[in-house]
């Protein structure tokens, strides 16, 4: 029995210890945790008085805003999540992405019924800044992804699809996997794709490849010439650009590919 006392005492002395280092522990984690705390208030205080003192560059350089954007994300700011508050009345920024995302879907509105809702961002690139007029603030790239990201709040249909060396920008709520994706692809070069291309390039079946460019065709994402030499050739309006320099409407591209 005196044994037995003994064992358990020095549990009852472990379990003790072993509080004790708990709750030094937890002391400690939430000293740190205030410590990070006061430091990313700092930070966020620096960030605010640099806003403050470069608000010009901000607004009227694309290139100074990816980098402003950058740092905010470091301490998790979003300067893009309200239309109000302090980064909005500060730099406009705010008003700035939701005016970009207006024209955004004007564009992608205007040119809908010649590639079914799909365009390369360098088309779309071209088209917000021509829309824009020489004298308006500057747009980047990374700016249109940003604003596309917030039209994204709005419900299924805008998103952006990485193609080989680009993007595309999608802004119809068409389903595609990522069978589809792939197709994009190997159209990326020509333009079109035909079906003895998918199958050589994916090693797949056919009943799998006329799925997918059914799917693209019912989407209105693609056109098929029926009239090519060797068989029919599916062709991407989105990534055909010769189609968008001329003012055509759908039925006059048809006959320029018969």
């Amino acid at each position: 029995m005196h044994r037995r006392g003994v064992g358990a005492g020095a549990i009852a002395k472990r379990k003790l210890a072993e509080a004790k280092y708990k709750e030094r522990g937890t002391v400690m984690a939430e000293d740190q945790l205030a410590q990070m705390s006061k430091q990313l208030e700092m930070f966020k205080t620096h960030l605010e008085e640099f806003a403050s003192k470069h608000k010009q560059e901000i607004r009227k350089s694309s290139q100074f805003r990816v980098q402003f954007q950058d740092m905010c994300a470091t301490i998790g700011v979003d300067p893009l999540a309200s239309g109000k508050g302090f980064w909005s009345e500060m730099l406009g920024v705010g008003d700035f992405y939701y005016e970009l995302g207006v024209q955004i879907i004007e564009v992608c509105l205007a040119l809908k019924h010649r590639n079914g809702g799909l365009i390369t961002l360098d088309e779309l690139h071209q088209r917000v800044l021509k829309g824009r007029g020489k004298f308006a603030q500057d747009v980047s790239q990374d700016d249109l992804i940003r604003a596309i990201k917030k039209l994204k709040s709005l419900g299924n249909g805008f998103s952006i699809i990485p193609v080989g060396g680009r993007y595309l920008v999608q802004s119809v709520p068409a389903e595609l996997n990522m069978d589809h994706t792939v197709v994009l692809q190997i159209a990326e070069k020509n333009g079109y794709v035909t079906v003895s291309e998918i199958k050589s390039s994916l090693k797949w079946d056919t009943e799998r490849t006329n799925q997918v460019l059914e799917h693209l065709l019912k989407e209105g994402l693609a056109w098929v010439d029926k009239q090519a030499p060797e068989e029919p050739q599916y062709w991407l309006p989105a990534l055909f650009s010769d189609l968008y320099s001329q003012d055509v409407t759908p039925e006059e591209a048809d006959e320029s590919l018969q």
